[in-house]
């Protein structure tokens, strides 16, 4: 029986025609098929401009350049996300700071945010935890309040959504509480171009930057530093990298586009059969806590019961792995990983939402190509090996023969 993994694209033979009919075009880089990509995604998110990048990374990369972030600069985020988003802020010289999570949410809790604001704070970098968008209302407050830059990773939450005081939808990604919003295109995600990113803003200054910081900070316009009216001539601008997206990745993502609707429907299926069918198990959930919001379940993360199978946890994962369910654990804190030790003296203790929630994480396997018997095969494994686990507990180890009694 073939494993199930956590995670897997969609990729159909009119994606991969879309594909080849691209590469043997005229342009196959920096051609017309990356500006439509672009506009397409702006359109569906609700936002005016879009850059597309190479990678999910070198977008925020992009956007940490953007919002001028340098040395000495500090930027708030998560613990509990990819190691790419605090990255993002090292590359160019500021320092990630991290504020605890929301027990219920798992996103970064607004009130924890505050606490960590100083005067060296440049930018606040919410993350949309497994398609779940943040409470973005209150932190576009705490940005107003203290003069400070907004991107959203929404690297997990294309097609997610929230509304206003309102009730009117708004789309992660309109940038409406954000100066940015960047998505990733990996194969895992909701819609793929192999590798890919984008940022998206309402600010043509920001739109220019990205732009130019993908080109390797050149532009084809004469600055003020150096004009010239050589029509050939080239001129670099700022210290820029080459994150430049294919136009034959776009051919794919734009294809890609075209379902996201399906692909977000068959998410939020698989995600509810599976709280139906593990609901007597006593499971944590990710909640929502505001109304109108649309979870885009790019993971299904559980949390294992406050009893014996939390300690149990390595067992449980390697058991389903042998049976072919391929679990996973999103993710270990940021503050955790070995470098930000090293560098920066976290340790153990600082962040105890996100570590309470680390310990009892698993994640569940969740793509839309997933028919209904392996999301009945999950669940089924699922509870067995549970069930089983808490069976073992329960019975008390038997004295060795011979042992003495007291």
């Amino acid at each position: 029986m073939d494993a199930i993994p956590y995670g897997y694209h969609w990729v159909e033979d009119a994606d991969a025609e879309a594909v080849a009919h691209a590469l043997r075009s005229r342009w196959i880089t920096q051609g017309p098929l990356i500006r439509e990509f672009e506009e397409r995604v702006a359109a569906r998110c609700g936002a005016p401009y879009a850059v597309a990048f190479s990678s999910g990374t070198g977008a925020l990369h992009a956007a940490c350049f953007a919002a001028g972030i340098g040395a000495g600069d500090e930027v708030i985020t998560t613990p509990m996300t990819f190691i790419a988003s605090a990255n993002a802020v090292l590359y160019q010289g500021g320092r990630p700071v991290f504020a605890d999570i929301d027990p219920q949410t798992l996103n970064v809790d607004p009130a924890q945010i505050l606490e960590q604001i100083t005067p060296r704070t440049k930018a606040l970098l919410p993350v949309h935890f497994a398609g779940l968008p943040c409470r973005m209302g209150e932190i576009a407050h705490l940005a107003r309040r203290h003069g400070l830059i907004v991107i959203e990773d929404a690297s997990h939450a294309l097609g997610a959504e929230w509304a206003t005081t309102t009730g009117q939808a708004e789309k992660i990604g309109s940038c409406s509480h954000s100066d940015m919003a960047v998505f990733s295109f990996h194969p895992v995600k909701h819609i793929t171009t192999g590798e890919g990113g984008m940022v998206l803003t309402r600010r043509e200054d920001l739109r220019d930057r990205l732009r130019r910081f993908r080109h390797h900070g050149i532009t084809q316009r004469p600055s003020a530093e150096g004009e010239s009216d050589e029509p050939w001539c080239f001129q670099m601008e700022d210290l820029g990298y080459n994150y430049r997206i294919t136009d034959f990745q776009c051919a794919l993502g734009l294809r890609q586009l075209d379902r996201l609707e399906f692909f977000l429907s068959r998410r939020a299926e698989i995600a509810r059969r599976y709280r139906q069918g593990l609901a007597d198990l006593g499971l944590g959930w990710q909640e929502d806590l505001e109304p109108g919001i649309r979870h885009a379940w790019h993971l299904c993360v559980v949390q294992l019961p406050l009893d014996q199978l939390a300690k149990n946890r390595k067992e449980i994962y390697r058991s389903l792995r042998a049976k072919g369910i391929g679990v996973n654990v999103h993710y270990l804190p940021v503050p955790h990983q070995p470098f930000y030790q090293r560098r920066f003296g976290y340790h153990p203790g600082q962040f105890p939402v996100a570590e309470r929630y680390y310990e009892r994480a698993l994640t569940l396997p969740l793509f839309p190509r997933m028919v209904h018997g392996e999301v009945e095969r999950v669940i089924a494994s699922v509870r067995k090996v549970l069930q089983e686990s808490r069976r073992a507990d329960a019975v008390p180890r038997s004295q060795p023969q011979g042992a003495m009694q007291e």
